[in-house]
């Protein structure tokens, strides 16, 4: 079974698949050539039976490893075949039962949305220090011109975010949905004199943007709170939301935009920046459900747009973000894999693996399977906004977050 799987996918590029039996087995033609090498006769089976969890899993236990490449190699040589070919008939089954039970497992009610927060962002904070950027943005970087580092595209993902805000005015009321380690919120505190609320379910990250905030002499106009979005009250002039929305669910979207258009102002203006899919609705991979983003899902475009209307907001615009979080993810798995030391001895070498495989899955499923980032701009009156977006670039070339280099650093007990 696995050697007609394979036999029906690579066609480009060449797959050497090594069994712990001595056979030998090559797939495709040409180059990359890479091996895949099973350490054991069971491994076979499984991955044969369930490819799209226990490709990763056999890596992770280090009971499949790659030779000529590495891990990054192989998946971006896999599903760059795969964009190529339709699934055979147990995947198509497979995806099938996992569509039509997906709104089970999205069950993100709001003590589960909290364990699913905790499973991957309560992780230590060191962690994320190894491969993130000065200011620990973990979302997709905005990279604007040709040789940008990660910490100046980051800066750009934050300005080109604030110019769609249209901060025409300090003293603005803003909430942050999903505010992470808090650069965003204080950025904008800071730089565009707003008064922000940033909101979150993490521990670690709501401990670390409080002490940022009374580092940066900001407390005052900078608040976080551990609270669930569903339960705010109040109103606010503009909304912002920054990697966050992958994990609310297809069955919670219509009580998301009802919450925003609730709590955003009758002249207020929204910001969703959400990963999303540019092919259609589809499933979440049953290996990253499982280890990496429990409840998480990757909307398409047509998945949100309705939900949108019926809850009374107004689309004001689009963008879509191509390849910028490829990027971005490219960089992340380099850092991380110079740290490697580091991570394993936080945690082990499982997890080691485990991370590079999140990371080389990511950043191929950008590159190879049509994932994108959606920049939705929301109002709920017409004439809220400018009626050209002039004014986008104008403030993206003026608004340069000068002080994000002298913020304080996100700072943990040893």
């Amino acid at each position: 079974m696995l050697d007609r799987l394979f036999a029906s996918i690579v066609k480009s590029g060449t797959l050497i698949l090594q069994t712990a039996g001595g056979r030998r087995m090559s797939f495709g033609t040409g180059t990359p050539e890479i091996t895949m090498r099973l350490h054991d006769r069971a491994a076979y089976y499984e991955l044969a039976i369930n490819p799209e969890l226990k490709l990763g899993e056999l890596y992770m236990d280090g009971r499949l490893t790659v030779e000529n490449g590495d891990i990054a190699d192989l998946l971006d040589l896999l599903m760059s075949n795969l964009a190529l070919v339709q699934p055979g008939p147990l995947m198509r089954l497979l995806r099938r039962w996992r569509s039509m039970t997906r709104r089970w497992r999205q069950r993100n009610h709001s003590v589960r949305s909290r364990r699913n927060v905790a499973h991957h962002y309560d992780l230590s904070g060191k962690l994320y220090d190894i491969f993130l950027d000065r200011d620990h943005q973990y979302s997709c970087a905005y990279f604007s011109a040709p040789g940008e580092s990660l910490d100046e595209a980051q800066i750009g993902k934050k300005r080109h975010i604030a110019a769609k805000l249209y901060l025409d005015r300090p003293g603005l009321n803003v909430l942050d949905i999903g505010s992470g380690w808090g650069g965003l919120a204080l950025d904008l505190a800071r730089d565009c004199g707003a008064r922000v609320l940033g909101v979150t379910l993490s521990e670690e990250q709501i401990g670390i943007s409080r002490h940022r905030a009374q580092a940066a002499g900001l407390a005052d106009r900078c608040r976080f709170e551990l609270v669930d979005y569903r339960a705010l009250n109040g109103t606010f002039d503009r909304i912002v939301s920054v990697g966050m929305f992958e994990h609310v669910g297809v069955p919670y979207y219509p009580a998301f935009f009802a919450k925003v258009c609730a709590l955003l102002n009758d002249d207020g203006v929204a910001l969703l920046h959400t990963i999303g899919r540019s092919d259609g609705p589809g499933v979440t991979n049953p290996w990253t459900a499982k280890y990496i983003f429990p409840g998480g899902y990757t909307p398409a475009l047509s998945e949100v747009v309705p939900v949108i209307e019926r809850a009374g907001l107004i689309v004001a615009d689009v963008e879509v973000l191509r390849l910028h979080y490829a990027e971005t993810l490219k960089e992340w798995r380099r850092r991380f894999k110079a740290q490697w030391r580091l991570a394993a001895e936080l945690y082990d070498e499982r997890f080691c693996r485990m991370w590079e495989f999140y990371l080389a899955g990511a950043e191929m499923g950008f590159r190879r399977e049509g994932l994108v980032v959606f920049q939705i701009q929301l109002a709920k009156r017409i004439d809220t906004l400018p009626i050209t977006r002039d004014y986008m670039f104008e403030s993206e070339q003026t608004m340069r977050f000068a002080g994000t280099e002298a913020m304080p650093r996100p700072v943990r007990a040893a």
